[in-house]
């Protein structure tokens, strides 16, 4: 298969170094310091280049911001029966982008990123793909993912966004807290350091994405969980409830089993 893959960022770069050798491909980047280090692929810095490649499936590994513009400035220049795909985490509008598209399409979600993740290790990993999508594009990348040895769940757009809201929003929230009243720590502990570098990474992050998960609709109900458990906590603390505080734990470590 030929498959175009837009931006050569640390994805992009994972996808083409993954599919090069068993597909024909080809990667398009606006700037040509990114495409240095591609190897065993067509190196695209014009979109005037995709006409003669004429892929049957484009990936599009551009930041969340750029999704839907990068699909619509490549849709001239590529086949009629060519598949469109994505990997973003966040689906709000691409549901609704599909539907007036004109191509098949495929879209799917690596619950997996380059700031914590092994990309050469990702066997306790775990990928989603959209049911609503085209069925030769669902198995190829169920295929590819199962080849990984990723765990593969197929949802609708709005499972995944639900899923999404609970599983990212409530890891980030929490993160943004502790780097809210964080304090520099001349001995910090294990546990800090570990917090710590969790805190790096998340905020190292596309601001795109972040404020995307923040501004997922079904958000703000996760993010009264915290606030709710917070108000439970400061109650036990302010009394030194013992019995509470033990309740307490005893039912969050049954959530964490």
């Amino acid at each position: 298969m030929r498959i175009l893959v837009l931006g050569a960022g640390k994805m992009g770069s994972f996808f083409v170094d993954l599919l090069s050798f068993e597909h024909e491909t080809a990667v398009y980047d606006t700037d040509p310091k990114r495409l240095r280090f591609m190897y065993n692929t067509q190196r695209f810095t014009s979109l005037d280049e995709v006409d003669a490649f004429r892929p049957e499936m484009v990936i599009n590994a551009v930041t969340l911001k750029y999704t839907i513009p990068a699909f619509n400035d490549v849709m001239p220049h590529i086949p009629d029966d060519c598949i469109l795909s994505d990997i973003s985490s966040v689906k709000t509008d691409l549901r609704e982008f599909y539907e007036h598209c004109g191509h098949k399409f495929v879209s799917t979600h690596p619950m997996f990123g380059p700031t914590f993740a092994n990309l050469g290790q990702l066997s306790s990993e775990n990928a989603i793909i959209i049911k609503e999508g085209d069925y030769m594009g669902r198995v190829f990348f169920r295929d590819l993912y199962n080849r990984l040895g990723l765990h593969v769940s197929e949802y609708t757009f709005e499972e995944h966004d639900e899923t999404v809201a609970y599983s990212l929003s409530i890891p980030f929230v929490s993160t943004f807290v502790f780097a809210a009243v964080m304090k520099h720590q001349d001995a910090p502990g294990t546990t800090f350091k570990r917090h710590m570098a969790i805190a790096r990474g998340v905020l190292g992050e596309d601001d795109t994405l972040l404020r995307e998960i923040l501004f997922n609709p079904r958000t703000p109900a996760q993010v009264e969980k915290i606030r709710s458990e917070l108000t439970k906590l400061i109650d036990i603390i302010e009394h030194k409830d013992e019995d509470g505080l033990e309740a307490y734990l005893q039912r969050i470590r049954k959530n964490i089993e």
